[in-house]
């Protein structure tokens, strides 16, 4: 998808990751056993397989997201249906290749299986099939919207991982070296094309003309090309329509009266090497502009960060917290106090909400997923495998009589 080499490196190791933790929860799936109010009487709380889990995942990371679901499901004790995105289909068939394999040779047979094509001739069937216990769906909103209403009008279970409208606030006492490369990792890795690239960077009004100079010359040195060649660091957008809207929303950016501080325009193709001059290849771009402009209220899926100002910390969680979408969110700050008002119930409403460090990517040890418009989907680790089982309370009577619940005398 065009994604640099160490990244693409990166993305299959966290699928061998995954199968790594999943191996070890299998082990530790837990149940409760709680007091019952009536003697001789026990409840115990069960977990079993939910039945049949279709995965769809989108373009940019086609071998992470099927990883984090599929290894999850599988301990589960679910079988399972691959959708990939069909702009990254061959990804998807060493994925299902790599599965026959290692099932084949354990004599498990047809456990998981691969059902490629587009959105309208396999996915629309895929949701509406009732034989699909839970649909895992990640891509746009819009998209996300109807799984949603499809999937639950039939009773059944969806998980969805959507957009996000993701912002680092940057505090006049932070580490200011250490929130340069974040933001700079942030905005500009995968091309801009991650669900949690930075998208609004809100900067205090006190630092906020020096540490926007010294990103911008950062900017500058980000070497653009081959994703192959070790030296570079952003590689092309994955198509052309992609381009297409970067361009449209650097125009309605600057109509709403944003700035362009750098970048902005697509790579002269006379400065690129023969082989990628038909390649996708747009510049970074910072956007000075206000935060309640339409724009940012947006995601788009390229790589534009929009910059603004803000004077204390509540207004910073206030604008954070205005768009529709809520995956995630960090802050650079030392102290404690904007801390723990950050991550607690008046801070962040994102889904992943973090603090001196980047906003971009997330550990697999963790939950993963947002709020509001991002779907509320949870995969990964944490406890995010109880979404892909069945839950159960059960009543034991070891005992002899049989008193009801709340005193009941039904005699």
């Amino acid at each position: 998808m065009g994604k640099i080499y160490p990244e693409g490196v990166g993305e299959v190791q966290e699928f061998i990751d995954m199968c790594d933790l999943a191996a070890g929860m299998s082990r530790q799936i837990p149940g409760q056993i709680l007091p019952s109010e009536r003697t001789e009487h026990v409840l115990l709380e069960t977990w079993s397989p939910l039945g049949v889990t279709g995965i769809i995942t989108a373009f940019n990371f086609p071998n992470a997201v099927a990883g984090w679901n599929s290894s999850v499901s599988l301990v589960c004790g679910n079988t399972q249906i691959l959708k990939g995105a069909e702009s990254a289909s061959l990804t998807s068939i060493a994925i299902q290749k790599i599965f026959n394999d290692v099932f084949q040779s354990n004599g498990l047979g047809s456990i998981t299986s691969l059902c490629q094509g587009t959105g309208e001739e396999v996915g629309e069937r895929l949701i509406h099939d009732e034989r699909v216990d839970l649909v895992s769906f990640t891509g746009s909103t819009a998209v996300g919207r109807h799984v949603q209403e499809v999937v639950g009008n039939r009773f059944g279970r969806s998980l969805l991982e959507l957009g996000g409208n993701n912002a680092i606030v940057v505090m006049k006492d932070s580490d200011m070296e250490m929130a340069l490369r974040s933001v700079l990792f942030a905005a500009v890795g995968t091309c801009g094309q991650r669900c949690t690239s930075l998208r609004r960077l809100l900067l205090h009004s006190s630092i906020h003309d020096d540490f926007l100079e010294k990103l911008a010359e950062k900017y500058e040195k980000v070497r653009i090309g081959d994703p192959t060649d070790e030296a570079t660091l952003v590689g092309p957008l994955h198509t052309q329509a992609q381009v297409e809207q970067y361009v449209g929303v650097v125009e309605r950016a600057t109509g709403e009266g944003g700035k362009v501080v750098v970048g902005g325009d697509i790579v002269d193709p006379a400065t690129l090497p023969e082989h990628l001059k038909e390649g996708n290849y747009v510049m970074p771009t910072i956007i000075s502009i206000s935060h309640d402009a339409p724009i940012v209220q947006e995601e788009n899926f390229v790589p534009i960060m929009y910059v603004s100002k803000f004077e204390t910390l509540e207004e910073a969680i206030e604008i954070n917290n205005s768009v529709d979408q809520g995956l995630s969110s960090a802050l650079f700050s030392k102290d404690m106090r904007d801390v723990f008002k950050w991550i607690g119930p008046n801070g962040s409403d994102t889904g992943i909400v973090n603090v001196n460090t980047s906003c971009s990517g997330a550990e697999i040890g963790g939950a993963f997923g947002g709020n509001k418009h991002t779907g509320g989907g949870r995969e990964s680790g944490s406890d995010a495998w109880k979404q892909y089982m069945r839950r159960g309370t059960c009543t034991v009577n070891f005992g002899n009589d049989l008193p009801l619940a709340q005193g009941i005398d039904f005699s």
